[in-house]
């Protein structure tokens, strides 16, 4: 057996040592969850209580409500967006596509602040000084917030997908008479449905951790969950809200699997689906 070098060694005790750095915390606020105790840093005894919380306490309900509602929005209006950018980056190539390219890494890089003072004053003009109702509700103002970002990844997404697919099926299609919207529905979106999907499985998850856009936007009445938890803090972190974040890690995790299961269904290899979710 051929013995292993010290540096080989020393490369795996030090990633051994970077993944617990990244995931002891998620652990400890997985433990953490079923704690009975009335703080989240003062262990009592295990027990699920901290979970019937999300049904028993109304603000903890409409918190977790808000957040999932607010993320399938945003996912449906990111994915409808993005999903035709990408299209368009994809299947009509040129110049204008680098210079849009640029504008899209210029929104995927911007700080979370900067989009967040930004958006404050020009929902509060279109929504008082304009009169336009609209971008008064809570929820609409967050759907904004929350897509912003969102759009970007489902462009990156689809056009990797479709990037890597040459056009002879449109083409095939087109010589066979088929009017454009049949190609589309028949063919392109098809070719591009594993991305779409993945696309709005992250927005939605994208959405569930938004916290900086949503703390400024966000209207008396319609605080999402990460707002709730960051207001918390003043009056110290409970079990519960331990609770609720693993199960939305939970979620997270089921979403991030299913984007991976629908892109091997799709055919891809681990290195495509590695691709297509970074967005190159």
């Amino acid at each position: 057996m051929k013995q292993r070098s010290w540096s080989d060694v020393v490369l795996s005790v030090w990633g051994v040592l970077v993944f617990v750095f990244l995931f002891a915390p998620i652990l400890v606020i997985i433990v953490s969850s079923f704690n009975v105790g009335r703080l989240l840093v003062s262990w009592q005894s295990f027990g699920f209580d901290s979970f019937l919380a999300l049904f028993e306490k109304p603000a903890i309900r409409d918190a977790v409500w808000i957040s999932v509602q607010t993320g399938f929005i945003a996912a449906i209006v990111a994915t409808l967006l993005g999903t035709l950018a990408g299209i368009a980056m994809a299947r009509h190539p040129g110049k204008w596509v680098w210079w849009f390219l640029g504008l899209l890494l210029l929104v995927s890089v911007t700080p979370e602040i900067v989009d967040a003072v930004a958006l404050l004053p020009w929902m509060v003009f279109l929504g008082q000084d304009l009169g336009i109702g609209l971008f008064n509700d809570g929820i609409i103002r967050l759907v904004i917030g929350h897509s912003l970002f969102s759009v970007a990844v489902v462009s990156y997404l689809v056009r990797a997908r479709l990037v890597g697919q040459e056009g002879q099926l449109e083409e095939a299609s087109a010589d066979l008479y088929a009017k454009p919207p049949a190609t589309f529905r028949r063919v392109t979106l098809p070719l591009a449905m594993p991305a779409v999907l993945a696309g709005f499985l992250l927005s939605f998850t994208l959405s569930l951790d938004n916290t900086v856009i949503a703390a400024f936007v966000q209207v008396s009445g319609t605080t999402p969950w990460p707002v709730y938890v960051l207001s918390a803090l003043r009056s110290g972190l409970r079990p519960e809200i331990a609770a609720v974040s693993t199960i939305m890690l939970v979620l997270t995790l089921l979403a991030l699997g299913l984007v991976a299961y629908v892109l091997r269904r799709a055919g891809d290899s681990a290195a495509d689906i590695a691709r297509t979710m970074g967005g190159g």
